[in-house]
């Protein structure tokens, strides 16, 4: 184990410790050395059920944040779901406290990455529980490793939406995103702002409602970019370069909807039908297109659903994976 901060050229020889900042939600925090060819990846676990007599295997769940996000938008969601199995939360490369720099941080480097972690840390095949960005590398790590994934769960996920439907501030962005040195020049303006201005840009934009907010949850994220604001001088790199490779994937949007409607393993499909980021008619189409899967269109949520209302998707979730008995009521709200 290594901290995940450790000595290199990229930080001019500094050694900072990890935070625990998902200690007060009942998480460990915890670092993997995954090879030579991986930053360490910092991961949260959430611990897992109670033993009991006559228990049966549990499969462990395993959850992947979107652009920009980390761990901690699984806070709220990973303690209700260790019933199930043993929890964990990863931070991809390039976001929360594991290292990454414009190559290491695109899809196709964190599919390899958490396929790593899949096997070298959870030893049996997981549930993918996969929001936004981290949906699209949960999309195809499955594809690629489907040994490795039970299950996969899609908590809005970044998938290929029509232009007619997107909305248009969020789809100007991601265009500048694309643009050389104009992309830069955004990514170094929005950094410029105070790291609670920040939190609370990304809680308007993903929440339909943002006085739902946790505002523990809130101060954690400020707290954490204010780390990485001092310790990781890559992060905006970063960003911008997942960026362009999620605009990448969906150029190549045939190939992509092909890869998900060839998908394997069962599939949860869970999106709120006020998503800003991902618009409830790409989800629709999508579902029209596999309907051997499950589909739950959530009213009145945003773009990130397990921070927004996290009670009833740890329901959905766990009916999907533990179905109730036939005279049991739905979690309140579907």
């Amino acid at each position: 184990m290594t901290a995940p901060y450790p000595a290199d050229e990229r930080t001019g020889g500094s050694t900072a410790p990890p935070l625990s900042l998902a200690a007060r939600w009942g998480g460990a925090a915890q670092v993997a050395d995954l090879g030579p060819d991986l930053p360490p990846v910092h991961y949260v676990d959430f611990g897992g059920p109670e033993p009991r007599d006559g228990d049966g295997p549990h499969t462990p769940l395993v959850l992947v944040h979107g652009l920009g996000g980390s761990h901690l938008n699984f806070v709220l969601l990973g303690p209700q779901l260790r019933r199930h199995g043993r929890v964990y939360a990863l931070d991809l490369a390039g976001f929360g406290l594991t290292r990454g720099g414009e190559r290491e941080s695109t899809v196709s480097a964190n599919v390899t990455l958490l396929a790593a972690f899949l096997r070298d840390v959870v030893g049996e095949p997981a549930v993918l529980v996969g929001n936004s960005m981290g949906g699209m590398v949960s999309i195809f790590a499955t594809a690629a490793h489907p040994e490795l994934v039970a299950r996969l769960v899609l908590l809005d996920p970044s998938i290929p939406t029509r232009r007619r439907d997107a909305d248009r501030q969020v789809a100007v962005t991601f265009l500048v995103y694309g643009i050389p040195r104009v992309g830069e020049a955004l990514v170094r303006r929005v950094g410029a702002r105070s790291d609670r201005q920040r939190v609370m840009d990304t809680t308007n934009l993903c929440f339909a409602d943002p006085t739902r907010a946790d505002p523990a949850v809130i101060d954690a994220g400020v707290e954490l970019l204010a780390y990485r604001r001092e310790h990781a001088p890559e992060a905006q790199g970063a960003y911008l370069g997942a960026a362009r490779s999620i605009l990448r994937v969906l150029k190549r949007g045939r190939r992509y909807a092909a890869l998900l409607n060839g998908l394997e393993a069962p599939v949860l499909l869970v999106h709120g039908e006020r998503d800003r980021l991902v618009p409830v008619a790409a989800a629709r189409t999508l579902a029209a297109e596999n309907p051997e899967w499950t589909v739950e269109i959530v009213p009145d949520l945003g773009h990130a659903p397990m921070l927004e209302n996290p009670e009833l998707v740890a329901g959905i979730i766990a009916d999907w994976l533990d179905p109730p008995a036939p005279n049991r009521p739905p979690p309140t709200g579907r």
